[in-house]
């Protein structure tokens, strides 16, 4: 609850400083000379929709709140001579303490990659994006105030500030609820006090917003400036490529074009329209901890939350859009939502729509679909950790780098197609770069036989792998298991007893440094590598958690090694320790593990290069 106003008597408001992220927006806005000022207007509209949007859904739960009988919608008007421009809506309002949280501070997640985003692409329309949109204001105003009383409360409130580092906040006047905010012009905005232009700012950025945007012109003669309907509710064949566009940099906070429109309607056991796009971009939050979804939940076109609720999984945040249900309870509550079976089976098919569209699109247009994987494919693979989720599904829609592609992505069922007679599993390798992945001596013995091997270089490969075992009833095998396979597929020569003496001399000399020391085909130009047991953990991830202290000690490995290798059979015939512990080492540098004495790698390696 709001805390009790002061008398409207009380000639002194409150002063207020800025936060500092908020000055920092501020400044960014004021200079912001070289882009497209024309935004603010979207951005406020926009907020005004949402404040309707707030309200509407509060009334269903409390209908008094609507009591003073105002219709939802938003007013536009200018004053000439006062050169100013007012934005009015008759939304849930604002108290005292929204004004400070709302408009004082920034108290979401991603304002450092905001700015980092702004000063880089020196684009202003991105700040909607962050939800900050408001004080776009200041990039045509010198000075802006806001009057506003929230539905439910009696005091009303007014905000001021000319954007220089501080606010303040008084009581004001009794007013309708809402809020009307008054730009004060500067100098070289007064285009902007023109019926023509606001009218056409508002046509092309916020045709679709579904309430009516009203314009009352010097004359006093009052039009509405939008079609003010859903655009989701239309067939699709009613709705142009641009009014998709502009509903999505309406909902995006994007100034890009969609790379996807997804509009379908279902009927059936479950009914429901969906409007979802997947963005050109990668949004600045898609791997922000907080990992928020950004589909809107709407019942028969009546808003209801975009928090808290999941509509699409989380793998497929980066989707925008709305989803309207005819199934649910106008008066349905948030916490309700939370285990309602409606909406579970809404996700279900969402998700399984999306990921059968996304699997049509890399198959018809595979050139346009590596943009998306670009952007988008560590996201999706999330969905491959997730035990409750359409594996096959995601799987279709996946697409990697392998040995054998020459940098073009395939897809597992191409992979399986190419198969060799006899192999059993698709092999894999993980680690930080395709570059270093290829000259990897691990895929040695693979390039000899011709054996493709999927490259993996995101982070989330290392969790996905050890969840999902198979693609259909094909077993996935990291390369750094995989040395006894090609045993198994070939017949093996057994070691020369030189060479059997030479391992038993690595074993005893290692020690607890290695697991085991044994032979393997799967080297070709390489003496040594490491490799891992069954059940053990890969390498990649290994190291992840250790860095970030999530692992008590560090798995010794399994140091394989090239029987035929020259140097292998110099060794054989006269054994040097200091020549065999650099062995260890160079497999281990050529994995990326950690040397475990520094000191003692040097010196001898400075002795060897010194003959």
């Amino acid at each position: 609850m709001a805390k009790t106003a002061k008398k409207t008597t009380d000639p002194q408001p409150e002063q207020h400083a800025f936060d500092a992220e908020i000055a920092r927006v501020l400044h960014l806005m004021i200079h912001a000379l070289y882009t497209n000022r024309d935004i603010f207007l979207r951005e406020l509209i926009s907020n005004a929709s949402d404040a309707c949007d707030k309200l509407r859904y509060e009334a269903a739960q409390n209908d008094a709140l609507l009591k003073d009988g105002a219709d939802l919608e938003i007013r536009l008007s200018f004053d000439e001579k006062a050169k100013t421009i007012t934005i009015e809506d008759t939304g849930i309002g604002m108290n005292r303490e929204d004004l400070i949280s709302h408009l004082g501070t920034i108290a979401k997640s991603g304002t450092r990659e905001f700015f980092e985003q702004v000063e880089k692409n020196k684009d202003v329309n991105l700040i909607g994006q962050f939800g900050v949109g408001f004080y776009s204001a200041f990039m045509v105003a010198d000075k802006v105030t806001v009057t506003t009383r929230k539905a439910g409360e009696d005091d009303s409130w007014l905000w001021e500030s000319e954007g220089l580092g501080s606010y303040t906040i008084s009581p004001a006047m009794i007013r309708p609820r809402g809020t009307t905010i008054t730009l004060h012009l500067k100098a070289d905005a007064k285009e902007y006090l023109d019926k023509h232009k606001l009218g056409f700012i508002t046509k092309t950025y916020s045709d679709h917003v579904s309430f009516p945007i009203k314009l009352t012109d010097a004359e006093g003669n009052v039009s509405t400036l939008n079609d003010g309907s859903a655009i989701w509710t239309r067939n699709k064949s009613d709705v142009s490529e641009e009014q998709y566009q502009e509903f999505y940099r309406h909902i995006a906070h994007s100034p890009e074009k969609p790379w996807m429109v997804l509009h379908n309607k279902a009927e059936g056991k479950v009914e429901y329209t969906n409007l979802l796009f997947i963005p050109g971009m990668k949004p600045f939050d898609l791997f922000h901890p907080e990992r928020k979804r950004r589909v809107k939940l709407y019942v028969k076109r009546v808003y209801i939350t975009d928090e808290g609720v999941d509509l699409v999984p989380a793998y497929l945040r980066f989707l925008r859009g709305v989803i309207d249900s005819s199934d649910l309870p106008l008066n349905i509550s948030r916490e309700t939502l939370q285990k309602n079976a409606v909406l579970t089976k809404i996700r279900e098919s969402i998700t399984s729509r999306v990921l059968t569209d996304l699997k049509k699109r890399a198959e018809k247009e595979p050139e346009e679909y590596a943009k998306f994987w670009a952007n988008f494919g560590s996201a999706l693979k999330e969905g491959l950790c997730e035990a409750t989720e359409p594996r096959d599904k995601i799987f279709d829609a996946c697409r990697f780098y392998s040995s054998t592609s020459d940098g073009k992505l395939i897809s597992l069922a191409e992979y399986k197609s190419r198969m060799k007679e006899g192999q059993e599993a698709i092999y894999y390798i993980t680690g930080d770069s395709l570059k270093a992945l290829g000259n990897s001596p691990q895929l040695e013995g693979f390039k000899k036989r011709d054996i493709e091997v999927l490259l993996l270089t995101d982070h989330v490969d290392d969790f996905w792998t050890n969840v999902t075992l198979k693609y259909g009833e094909t077993p996935l095998r990291s390369v750094l298991r995989a040395g006894e396979d090609f045993d198994k597929q070939e017949e093996k020569a057994p070691d020369a007893p030189n060479v059997t003496a030479l391992l038993e001399a690595m074993k005893t000399l290692y020690g607890d440094e290695v697991r085991d020391v044994r032979t393997t085909q799967k080297l070709a130009d390489s003496p040594v590598c490491l490799a891992i047991g069954e059940g053990d953990m890969d390498m990649r991830m290994e190291r992840f958690l250790a860095d970030h202290n999530q692992l008590p000690r560090r798995m010794p490995k399994i140091l394989e090694v090239n029987a035929e290798h020259p140097l292998i059979q110099k060794l054989a015939e006269k054994h040097d320790d200091d020549a065999l512990w650099l062995l260890l080492d160079q497999a281990r540098i050529a994995e990326g593990e950690p040397v475990s004495d520094i000191a003692a790698f040097t010196k001898r390696l400075n002795a060897k290069l010194l003959g």
